[in-house]
């Protein structure tokens, strides 16, 4: 039996938390020091996934940048560290009609046009469209391996 499982593992919120152990008690009070916060990294799943829980799933994650320029380097890095199938590379400022799909082979542009814009369209239609896609070739894939 091939597993035919899909994680689409959506942007963190936050690459930094602060341990609930070095949480205050209480409210911090404003005053005249300025506020310092030691945060720490959030853990990264996507390593025992792929390794661990999951090694035969089709696994998207999501890289999100503030520089347009390193969409694709660093979806491809994301990709060579991890070993996963899928990037949904994006840049804060096009994120809602613009994203980079990168797979090891491959790099695809979705983007809205004008008029889908205009007709309340979201990225996300095109975007889960194209990875059913892709995970239907990974699955055709796995069931007849060359």
């Amino acid at each position: 039996m091939r597993p035919k499982a899909m994680f689409y593992l959506a942007a963190a919120v936050s690459d930094f938390f602060i341990p609930a152990s070095e949480m205050p008690e209480h409210k911090i009070q404003s005053g005249a020091s300025p506020l310092q916060l030691t945060m720490q990294m959030v853990p990264k799943m996507l390593t025992p996934l792929v390794k661990d829980w999951a090694p035969q799933a089709f696994v998207t994650s999501f890289k999100l940048e503030t520089d347009p320029s390193q969409l694709v380097v660093r979806a491809r890095k994301a990709l060579e560290t991890y070993r996963h199938q899928v990037v949904v590379a994006n840049a804060l400022e096009t994120r809602r009609v613009f994203v980079v799909i990168v797979t090891a082979d491959s790099q695809t542009d979705l983007a809205l046009s004008e008029n889908e814009v205009k007709q309340h369209h979201e990225i996300e239609e095109k975007i889960v469209k194209h990875l059913s896609e892709c995970h239907t070739d990974f699955i055709e894939k796995s069931n007849n391996p060359e």
